[in-house]
């Protein structure tokens, strides 16, 4: 096993866990089987409690954990499974010690910092590293990142374990990569390098010494720059990175690869790839960051959410979009709405703020309504439900967004006006939305419905079945302690709302679609956690090109994009597009027939004749079935079919 520990300067937040992420993707290019560990050295077992103020999202394994934001990088740029192992907190590690002195298993010794607090670590990390995450195989390399930076004093004992641990596994199997900033004040103009230099020093003063130094900067930074650091550092210039501001995270691994990662690191730990095909390693990635780069037109999609000042808030929503967007050849344009703004009392107290969300909202392609907790902002979010439903505007509601959902049709379709969620108003007349039975009120950490769970589709018309490939069941992430009040259900399916997913029990409702609405559904189960830059989540791709006005042509096309929904044809030309899709889908209807129905055409039989030519497969000299013009091998990502 070859062990990659990345750290971190003397200042957080710029960018470790991507390059932690990248390190791995540039690995698994090389047909390197990669897992990562992520180290958070706070006093929280996990990160359930967590304000997404502070930290970001809480990201959901499958297992149920619910962990740092940096673990669904790694699942994302690695497209692997990992487990609740694979986040290491200062809590986790104490509390499996003190476990085990209150056992006896230290046999009256006095428990200590070092060595028993530090050699559960490397236990922990070398446990954890064997553990497959991809099938059955065996990793052959773990990326283990440590969080916080350098000189923290809650970090010190992983610093410490690490220090003895480079012995323990010898040193051809353990590297280190240590991250740094590298500012670069507007009042000179000039890239300091004391930061660095002060992070390693105190490094190397802990027995640990980088053997890459990657360096953070605002522009790329000159070689002279990288000569200095070498010389202060005690590392040679080629061993100092430098990853600037990049338009797209994509193209992280790529910098690093031009730099020479692979070169170094295959020579380093000795992995013996196959230098021959080194030209193939990440043409996929390759692939991928051109076309975020060549993507031209944008589709406006409206986040109205609670935590709206932080985006790291709805980091996997945003990736989400991101991934589908990407797919049929459009940029993403997120426009975040504080939800509370879109309320009644904003209007009287801000009315400038109150219209100017309302604006926003109204201007965009889509609407998302993501999860959250607490009464704050609900109403905002059942108002957004309200206008997109009414107006026809592709909505996609996510856990408290299905909710929502729910309310908002019960209290203006179904006429049950005091519709709420217990959560919400304990004391409401009609319980739409419930706490589940395992809902522990005393107790907040790790209660909730959580992990990967099985959704059952009904046996009805469904669009986001379709958009799924049309399976009997799907697997997706859970985090939420509120659910439908299954008693409400056969009064509100009466209405028009369907539930076309439910639980095994067929007892909780997962799904809801609207009939007669472009696109209206929205999930009790979190999409995005299973979205992936090369294979989009489903729920999310049917937002986009419901966007687009695209998502029944999609549908009728088998759920494949063509070579024309995947470029960036203009509006007018779409337009074309679409009007000659689906004539063709109502001409194919009619197979060989002639073409004398007036509601499908008023002219002449001869008149009809360049039309029944598409019938039979011919565009303009073309064949429809020429490979130039229809790929059935080209899937949403222009890869493999979504299935």
């Amino acid at each position: 096993m070859k062990y990659i520990l990345v750290t971190g300067g003397v200042i957080s937040g710029v960018g470790k866990g991507v390059i932690a992420s990248s390190f791995g993707r540039i690995l698994k290019s090389c047909n390197l089987d990669v897992t990562s560990i992520k180290i958070d050295p706070y006093i929280n077992i996990d990160a359930g409690t967590f304000s997404p103020y502070e930290h970001g999202e809480v990201y959901v394994l499958d297992d149920g954990a619910e962990v740092d934001l940096d673990l669904g990088n790694y699942e994302r740029f690695l497209d692997i499974t990992l487990h609740r192992d694979n986040n290491i907190t200062t809590g986790k590690i104490y509390k499996m010690v003190i476990e085990k002195e209150r056992k006896g298993d230290y046999l009256g010794q006095t428990v200590q910092v070092v060595p028993h607090i530090t050699n559960a670590i490397q236990e922990w990390v070398a446990r954890v590293a064997e553990k497959p995450v991809k099938g059955s195989s065996k990793p052959q390399v773990c990326i283990v990142e440590l969080g916080g930076t350098i000189g923290d004093i809650e970090g010190m004992p992983f610093v410490e374990a690490f220090r003895q641990f480079q012995f323990r596994v010898k040193r051809e199997n353990f590297c280190l990569a240590h991250v740094s900033l590298v500012p670069l004040p507007k009042a000179t103009g000039e890239p300091k390098t004391k930061p660095t230099q002060s992070s390693v020093r105190e490094l190397r003063g802990c027995g640990l010494s980088p053997d890459l130094i990657v360096c953070r900067s605002e522009k790329p930074i000159g070689v002279e720059v990288k000569e200095k650091i070498s010389n202060f550092c005690h590392v040679d210039p080629d061993q100092v990175i430098c990853i600037h501001d990049l338009s797209s995270i994509y193209h992280v691994p790529l910098l690093m690869e031009q730099n020479g990662v692979i070169e170094f690191l295959n020579e380093r730990l000795k992995l013996n790839i196959d230098m021959s095909q080194r030209t193939k390693c990440l043409q996929h990635w390759r692939d991928l960051a051109r076309r975020t780069e060549t993507v031209r037109r944008e589709v406006n999609i409206a986040i109205v959410g609670k935590y709206t000042k932080f985006a790291d808030s709805y980091a996997s929503v945003v990736k989400a979009v991101q991934h589908a967007a990407l797919a049929v050849n459009r940029k993403a344009n997120l426009v975040f709405i504080e939800s509370c703004l879109l309320e009644h009392e904003t209007l009287q107290r801000e009315p400038s703020k109150y219209h100017k969300e309302w604006q926003k909202l109204c201007e965009s392609n889509g609407i998302l309504v993501p999860g959250g907790f607490g009464p704050r902002g609900m109403e905002g979010k059942i108002r957004a439900c309200q206008w997109a439903r009414e107006n026809k505007r592709p909505f996609l509601g996510i856990c408290l967004g299905l909710q929502a959902a729910v309310i908002e049709f019960a209290r203006n379709v179904a006429n049950l006006k005091d519709a709420n969620s217990t959560e919400i108003n304990p004391d409401t007349a009609h319980p739409l939305v419930i706490d589940m039975p395992e809902h522990h009120k005393g107790q907040m950490g790790g209660t909730m419905r959580l992990g990967k769970r099985r959704t059952i589709f009904a046996d009805k018309p469904s669009t986001i079945r379709q958009l799924y490939g049309n399976p009997k069941t799907v697997d997706e992430r859970h985090r939420h302690r509120y659910e439908v009040n299954p008693e409400y259900v056969p009064q509100l399916e009466s209405y028009g709302m369907n539930f076309v997913g439910t639980d095994v029990d067929q007892n909780r409702m997962e799904i809801i679609e609207l009939r007669d609405h472009p696109y209206y559904v929205a999930t009790q189960y979190h999409p995005e956690y299973l979205s992936r830059p090369l294979k989009p989540s489903p729920p999310f791709l049917g937002l986009i090109l419901a966007a687009e006005d695209r998502l029944q042509i999609y549908i009728e096309r088998g759920c494949r994009l063509s070579p024309r929904q995947l470029s960036d044809a203009s509006s007018d030309e779409d337009e074309t597009a679409n009007g000659v899709s689906h004539s063709f889908a109502a001409l194919k209807l009619q197979g060989s027939k002639k073409c004398t129905s007036t509601s499908t055409c008023t002219t002449t039989d001869n008149q009809c004749e360049p039309l029944n030519s598409l019938v039979n497969g011919n565009i303009n000299g073309l064949n429809a079935n020429d490979h130039t013009l229809d790929n059935d091998n080209d899937g949403a990502c222009g890869g493999s079919r979504l299935d």
